[in-house]
């Protein structure tokens, strides 16, 4: 029987021979069965030629024997329970109905393959094939056969689909699909009670083994690399999931693609590589699932574009040989910052809602460890800025004094910053400071700066370095920026030429003592004292005077000097001053550089607090007037 030609047929056929075109370029076609497809396409040209004129339409129908219940009941319980898997579909190639064996065959209930196109259950390679069959029989209502591979639910089934029309003679009416030499679904009775049992536990435990491996990972974090630590739990879920694994990540409003990790095989690099190299297109299932914010799970794709396409124009899903796509969000409860999507080859069995809920929940847990990473860092940054602020970029020119300065983070924690040093004018000269503070991060940087910019504020108007800390704890302290049971300790000392000799007012609030550098070696520590700044209000900073002749150093420094441990857990404190007395005579810079090279070699380069040296020494003459110099009107 020949239909009359229309253009609807034209482009229907039109469409097939493209579907049919690009499954012969298929890594996985097989060449027999798209040539058989292509004869059944031939054919279909060829009616759709000698078909001249419409026939005419069919007449009323003959009024059948009236509908027997009984018999009705009777071909569906042979339908549901034929041994081997049935497919009823109608002429566009839904599917209408389905029986258990094809339920069992393709690893869902029988009512899941209904409203389903029949080909959303045929590997990629084989659709375009079974299709073109699928049509020619419905033109023609020859039976015919074709071999193809179903996605079961273990994998590709290799099989033969026995295709033949369900009407009556003269009737367009559905298509029935038998499904022959395909393997049993179903364990053997004896075997039942058993094996589903033992595979449900063994999936369970892999699951939990998945979870607490990327949990792990997560807390670990190391270094807080955002990248890093998303694509090793990529690594984890392609290769506990047998899929690949794509992350895409919105950057400037925008879903690009971060990265992409297949399964475990060399072979595999170039496929893995083309899905990496392009962007998910607005309205592929990513930009859907970052969009909306919620998961998709599509067991047997329809289209093979729900991914977008590679730089060839290839779907990336028929690239990939692949049938099974799930899509999380990566969110937390504030924002969205992408999406987590697997595709699962048809070897590895298409994904259930076990895995959506597992992969969601990883979904959460990345989420959760971006925003954390995030927060880390821009904390990190805006305290590493802040510190920044606090150290002087150049050292200013103090006329008959040289200077010289270094600030060491720590490694044992980078974290830990907290150091500050200054040089700054007083009424009557210069003065120098350095500082601690207790704590790490924008709080501990905020404490910094109020400390250091106080002292420096104060001491443009007052020369006594007691009464300059004594202000700056005040200041500390009204502004309630001190951290909880932190503090900042601080040493400084304003200095004067009078009578051509350096003197000295050192000041400390709970400071390691300064140290003075003879010319002939000798060394004097000193006296510290003091409460640190931001803990009392009645604290009361200790003050020292003392006369620096030409050629002495005065050396201030932090607790990282002090505390820094030597593999025997001794401390540098105890022969800090006789590391200063081989220096004798040295520059300030030179004096600096060897004490650095000394406290690294005697802690084995693992500092456990930063280290800040402020090192002066004074010159055998000087202009007084230039350093009793007041500041100006603009400076003040």
């Amino acid at each position: 029987m020949t239909e009359s030609a229309g253009p609807d047929q034209a482009a229907d056929l039109q469409a097939r021979y493209a579907a049919l075109r690009q499954a012969a370029r298929s890594p996985g076609a097989e060449p027999g069965d798209v040539l058989e497809a292509a004869f059944a396409e031939l054919e279909a040209a060829i009616d759709l030629l000698l078909a001249s004129a419409p026939p005419a339409g069919p007449g009323p129908a003959a009024p059948g024997p009236p509908a027997d219940t009984t018999e009705r009941t009777l071909l569906r319980a042979v339908f549901q329970d034929a041994p081997v898997p049935l497919f009823l579909v109608a002429g566009d190639g839904t599917v209408q109905r389905a029986n258990r064996a094809a339920g069992d065959l393709t690893g869902a209930r029988p009512g899941y393959a209904t409203g389903r196109p029949f080909t959303a259950f045929v590997a990629l390679p084989s659709r375009a094939a079974v299709h073109s069959q699928l049509t020619a029989v419905g033109r023609t209502g020859k039976p015919r056969r074709v071999r193809c591979r179903l996605v079961a639910e273990d994998g590709p089934v290799s099989c033969e689909l026995v295709i033949g029309r369900a009407g009556l003679r003269g009737d367009s009416g559905p298509l029935i699909i038998a499904v022959r030499d395909a393997p049993p679904a179903r364990p053997q009775p004896d075997e039942a009670r058993h094996r589903p049992r033992l595979g449900a536990v063994q999936a369970v435990t892999r699951r939990l083994d998945l979870v607490t491996a990327v949990s792990r990972l997560l807390l670990e974090n190391e270094g807080f690399s955002e990248s890093r630590t998303l694509q090793r739990c990529a690594r984890l879920i392609a290769a506990g999931l047998s899929a690949w694994v794509i992350v895409d990540m919105e950057r400037r409003h925008r879903v690009r693609r971060q990265f992409a990790v297949g399964p475990d095989d060399p072979g595999l690099s170039e496929l893995t590589s083309a899905v990496a190299a392009v962007d998910p297109p607005p309205g592929s299932v990513p930009c859907t699932v970052h969009e909306s914010g919620r998961s998709v799970l599509i067991a047997h794709a329809e289209d093979a574009g729900v991914l977008g396409e590679t730089l060839d124009g290839e779907p990336l899903l028929a690239g990939l040989d692949a049938t099974s796509v799930l899509s999380v969000p990566l969110a937390d409860a504030e924002r969205r910052y992408g999406a987590l999507t697997l595709v699962r080859r048809a070897g590895a069995g298409h994904f259930k809602v076990a895995d959506l809920a597992l992969v969601a929940e990883l979904g959460e847990q990345m989420a959760l460890a971006i925003r954390v990473n995030r927060m880390f860092r821009r904390r990190a940054d805006t305290a590493d800025a802040l510190h920044a602020s606090l150290v002087p970029r150049r050292q200013p020119a103090i006329p008959g004094v040289e200077i010289a300065a270094t600030y060491l983070t720590a490694t044992e924690d980078p974290a830990a910053g907290g150091d500050f040093y200054d040089v700054y004018r007083t009424p009557d000269g210069w003065g120098l400071a350095v500082g601690d503070v207790c704590g790490m991060g924008e709080d501990a940087a905020a404490v910094m700066a109020a400390a250091r910019h106080a002292i420096r504020v104060l001491a443009r108007r007052c020369a006594d370095p007691g009464e300059v800390l004594a202000g700056a704890n005040e200041i500390v302290l009204a502004e309630e920026i001190a951290l909880d049971g932190g503090f900042v300790t601080a040493s400084i000392a304003h200095l004067t030429w009078q009578d051509d000799k350096l003197r000295v007012i050192a000041g400390s609030a709970g400071h390691p003592a300064a140290a003075v550098l003879r010319a002939d070696g000798g060394v004097r520590m000193l006296g510290g004292g003091g409460l640190p700044l931001g803990l009392f209000p009645d604290a009361e900073p200790a003050t020292q005077e003392l006369v620096v002749e030409a050629g002495d150093v005065l050396f201030l420094y932090t607790d990282g000097v002090a505390q820094a441990r030597g593999p025997d857990n001794t401390y540098f404190a105890d022969r800090l001053a006789g590391e200063l007395a081989g220096l004798a005579g040295l520059a300030p810079g030179e004096l600096v550089a060897r004490m650095r090279r000394a406290m690294t070699d005697f802690s084995g380069d693992n500092l456990v607090d930063d280290v800040t040296m402020l090192v002066i020494r004074a010159g055998s003459r000087a202009d007084p007037r230039d350093l009793r110099k007041p500041a100006s009107r603009r400076q003040r």
